[in-house]
């Protein structure tokens, strides 16, 4: 008789605890879910709420450290706490897999992708050379045009979006049961990212595999799940259909997560960014009443002294919140006014002027950055997107000084030509360029305090006496919303989000002129993102200082930006407003850029063909025209457009003339 399964995934009343210098700290407080067959079930919440920690819980992969005291974990119908090793091992091989968050980290740099795709299918039985033509065929199946090409490679030879396939075809060798996806997108761009997500719908709809998908992006959720819990310190808050939860949340957390969301047509001029104020609780820490009591707009005695139950808010809605029916209306925590600020775009304050940069590669030139003329105005944000390989972050290092254009390039800062190299640039120049880094783990020293650090740029860069270093860094800490009790504390004793506060203090020290921000927000919960988002938009107001903003997440970039540009293969392919990039028409590249949002309706989305070409080797004519949606024949081929002003203050390089380009994407 065939036992026909209810759940893939069946969590309740699950207990998990740490051991921290000697004491068992609580992380996980009586969880309880399900995932059905063929169901996706999001999971979302700030860092340090538990998701991953279920996710590893439900592998049996907790850390030493980490035990499972209460509840049970039911895979498959198959209790997982009572297992042992061997059923272990065969559970992990035959019925639940998992993707990470970061493809290169499990993938072994010292093997081919043939050796590590294949020793998924001989765990399953296959022979070696049935398991290399099985491994072939999977990697079909997650869309790699050339297999065999991919399989002779080491992980290190493929580009995120190629290594994530790699491991979602290892995951899916076996057609588990289950499939967990802990952050598979965050490090890809919106093209990759659109193209992983389109491939995980279509694998699961085929293979009827449930999927525990674990993300900060609440974009991503929604369009992927069709149920999604809430986690907030280590309770379950809010669970639903994923239309519902969205559209209609009943808890003050997911309101305030949904709020910490750019929204289109509110920028830093028009509007800030609602944020959730406070902190979570440490790890162990159990409040007499709400979880959340600390951090709610609607909080009253009740919350503080008896916990709440999961209310039915309906028959399959759940909100563990007294005042569930009033979680729409949560007050604002931040004032709703924008900056009102715009830059006065005739006051030039940086000027690229026919800027390239080749790299050499095994004696063959690599052409990173090609001839590229930009201006940035005082207090206007620039941004540059692009696939990874456009050239984005090495114009960026040229603009720093940390990498020498070609020669015949000229930047210039106030009319002043800026020296190739920061090592020989006046301590003028190198204060008045600065920078802010995607990680700022490994920006700032560990062994250091946060006096010291900011304290230290002050001493350097601006030369004033210890009592004036003191009194502008407790202004420059208040600015940032820092309190002065963490000038004695280490980077590692501070959370994602105040150390980015603290990476932007360093960065303002030496009141720049200019500060480049690589990816500031990419690594960042939506609560931190808002709040980071916010402080920028604040002190650029105030200090009139400018941005040269590198990021993929096109929301992020709509809210910041007065202008952006498009690079491609190094070359521009389009520049313009805000207003105008975002409103089109676009430059065919960039309305793939546009149409890769998880916003956008799958059968909506305009494709592009293969991957990026090697810098080292760039196609003729146009560079983008072997991926080209809108490519119109021999002239892509052989003749490269100019960048050329189609309308003003708007530039785009493309042979397509703009009322046809205009057509195109308003019949799409």
């Amino acid at each position: 008789m065939t036992t026909v399964l209810t759940s893939a995934l069946d969590v309740s009343d699950l207990r998990i605890d740490y051991r921290v210098a000697g004491d068992w700290l609580t992380a996980i407080r009586g969880v309880t879910f399900t995932v059905k067959p063929g169901e996706s079930f999001g999971l979302v919440g700030e860092s340090g709420c538990g998701k991953s920690t279920i996710a590893m819980a439900a592998m049996r992969y907790l850390p030493r450290n980490g035990r499972i005291s209460g509840g049970s974990i039911l895979v498959a119908g198959r209790d997982l706490r009572s297992m042992g090793e061997d059923e272990l091992r065969r559970l992990r091989i035959k019925e639940v897999s998992m993707v990470y968050q970061n493809p290169g980290s499990a993938l072994n740099p010292a093997l081919r992708i043939d050796e590590q795709v294949g020793e998924a299918f001989q765990l399953l039985g296959a022979s070696k050379t049935e398991a290399r033509s099985r491994a072939a065929e999977a990697l079909r199946r997650v869309q790699i045009a050339d297999p065999a090409r991919v399989m002779r490679r080491y992980p290190h030879q493929l580009s995120g979006g190629m290594q994530q396939r790699v491991v979602i075809a290892m995951a899916l060798a076996s057609l588990p049961a289950l499939l967990i996806l802990d952050e598979p997108t965050t490090g890809l761009d919106a093209t990759v990212e659109a193209e992983v997500l389109d491939l995980i719908n279509q694998l699961r709809f085929e293979t009827g595999t449930s999927v525990l998908f674990i993300s900060h992006n609440l974009a991503v959720i929604r369009k992927m799940c069709d149920r999604v819990g809430v986690l907030y310190a280590g309770r379950l808050v809010e669970e639903g259909p994923s239309e519902e939860l969205f559209t209609d949340p009943r808890h003050p957390y997911t309101v305030g997560l949904l709020r910490c969301l750019p929204q289109r047509g509110v920028t830093k001029d028009r509007g800030a960014l609602d944020t959730i104020p406070g902190f979570l609780p440490p790890i162990g820490a159990i409040p007499s009443g709400c979880v959340f009591a600390d951090r709610c707009g609607l909080v009253q005695e009740v919350c503080r002294t008896d916990e709440p139950i999961l209310y039915e808010v309906s028959s399959t809605r759940v909100s563990r919140c007294h005042f569930h029916q009033d979680a729409p209306s949560l007050p604002r925590a931040v004032p709703a006014a924008g900056t009102g600020v715009k830059p006065d775009h005739s006051i030039k304050l940086v000027d690229i002027d026919g800027v390239s940069k080749t790299f050499h590669q095994d004696g063959h030139p690599v052409y990173a950055v090609v001839d590229v003329n930009l201006d940035i105005a005082e207090g206007e944000t620039l941004a540059l997107v692009g696939e990874s390989g456009s050239g984005k972050s090495t114009l960026a290092r040229l603009v720093l000084g940390l990498s020498a254009p070609d020669k015949g390039s000229v930047i210039e800062l106030e009319g002043e030509k800026l020296a190739p190299s920061i090592d020989v640039r006046p301590e003028e120049q190198v204060r008045a360029v600065q920078i802010v880094f995607q990680n700022p783990d490994s920006a700032l020293n560990r062994r250091h305090t946060i006096k010291r650090i900011i304290g230290r740029t002050m001493t350097k860069l601006l030369r004033v006496s210890p009592a004036e270093r003191d009194k502008r860094m407790a202004e420059l800490l208040a600015s940032v919303r820092v309190g002065s009790q963490y000038l004695t504390v280490r980077p590692r004793n501070l959370s994602g989000g105040l150390k980015q506060r603290i990476a932007i203090a360093r960065a303002f020290a030496g009141d720049p002129k200019l500060v480049v921000c690589d990816e500031p927000t990419s690594a960042l919960d939506v609560s931190v993102q808002a709040a980071i988002l916010n402080l920028l938009a604040r002190l650029q107001a105030d200090k009139g200082v400018a941005y040269l903003f590198i990021s993929h997440d096109l929301g992020v970039v709509r809210y910041l930006a007065d202008r952006v540009a498009v690079l491609y293969l190094g070359r521009l392919m389009e520049v313009g407003s805000a207003e105008q990039v975002f409103g089109g028409p676009n430059h065919p590249y960039t309305e793939a850029l546009l149409s890769a949002s998880a916003e956008v309706e799958e059968d909506t989305r305009i494709r592009l063909h293969g991957e990026i070409p090697s810098a080292a080797n760039p196609p003729p004519g146009c560079v983008f025209n072997t991926r080209c949606p809108r490519k119109i024949g021999e002239i892509c081929e052989t003749r490269e457009p100019p960048l050329a002003e189609m309308e003003p203050g708007h530039s785009i390089r493309c042979h397509i003339p703009l009322e046809e380009l205009r057509q195109m994407q308003s019949s799409h």
